[in-house]
């Protein structure tokens, strides 16, 4: 079943990079894959996940140009980010079939995670964050707490107001600083996490953000790739913050107890 499930994950993540490519560039996702030099249409034995690339060592089958590490990369790290989701968080269940409620909770949990390497990817790469990825990523969010609490109240008396609190502070970043700081894309982004995650997450989701896009601004200042006043993609560090929420949220409110004696 593991394995079954990298498969899967790792042709998920096939597709995820087309939407990563072509949704900041305005670009049809339904359209054949093609060569990015050459523009030739690509046959479906090119695009097996993983085993294309490594078989044409990396090169385009017709005009021989080196491919972009980054398509085996996503559709790897997707398939290990499906096979640990399902391994950690739904293996516990012993009768496990599409037809338990489980699935569902399990399908909507990937669905969430896969517009979050989307949204990854697409901002470190051409800094957007594409509209239709975050309507998705909150589509999956308020079907995430249907199979929770299955309350339509409690979204809209909770969560949505957290998500309204969470984004306030990016959005008073963004507009103070005429959007050089902050694009509009991380207030949406930042809206959409506390919403998912309750105002309490998703402040230290945000926290979690802040921290981490501070250590590596340094060293990347330190390295000299990047000057004070580069702009930096904030999306990356969201989803980071987002993702230690949602799978350690429990393990970060101890560890906060802890050092605070609470």
């Amino acid at each position: 079943m593991e394995v079954l499930i990298f498969i899967i994950g790792a042709s998920v993540g096939s597709f995820l990079n087309v939407l990563i490519d072509r949704l900041p560039n305005n670009k049809s996702i339904t359209g054949r894959s093609h060569c990015d030099y050459c523009k030739k249409k690509l046959a479906w034995f090119d695009l097996i996940p993983v085993f294309s690339f490594l078989f044409l060592k990396g090169r385009c089958r017709y005009c021989k140009k080196k491919l972009s590490f980054q398509y085996p990369l996503i559709e790897i790290l997707t398939g290990l980010i499906f096979f640990f989701i399902f391994n950690f968080q739904f293996k516990i269940f012993i009768e496990f079939s599409i037809f338990n409620f489980q699935f569902l909770k399990l399908i909507i949990l990937l669905g969430i995670v896969s517009c979050l390497i989307v949204i990854f990817v697409s901002d470190l790469k051409y800094h957007l964050i594409s509209d239709y990825i975050l309507i998705a990523c909150g589509v999956f969010s308020a079907l995430f707490h249907l199979t929770n609490s299955n309350q339509f109240q409690l979204i809209l008396t909770t969560f949505l107001p957290s998500g309204l609190i969470v984004a306030l502070p990016i959005f008073l970043i963004y507009f103070i600083s005429h959007e050089r700081a902050m694009g509009l894309g991380d207030v949406y982004l930042a809206a959409i996490i506390g919403f998912l995650l309750g105002w309490k997450e998703g402040f230290l989701a945000i926290y979690i953000a802040f921290i981490t896009g501070a250590i590596i601004g340094l060293i990347l200042i330190f390295l000299h790739k990047k000057k004070i006043k580069s702009k930096i993609a904030f999306g990356p560090f969201i989803v980071i913050g987002t993702v230690v929420m949602l799978f350690y949220g429990d393990k970060v409110f101890g560890m906060i107890r802890k050092i605070y004696g609470l």
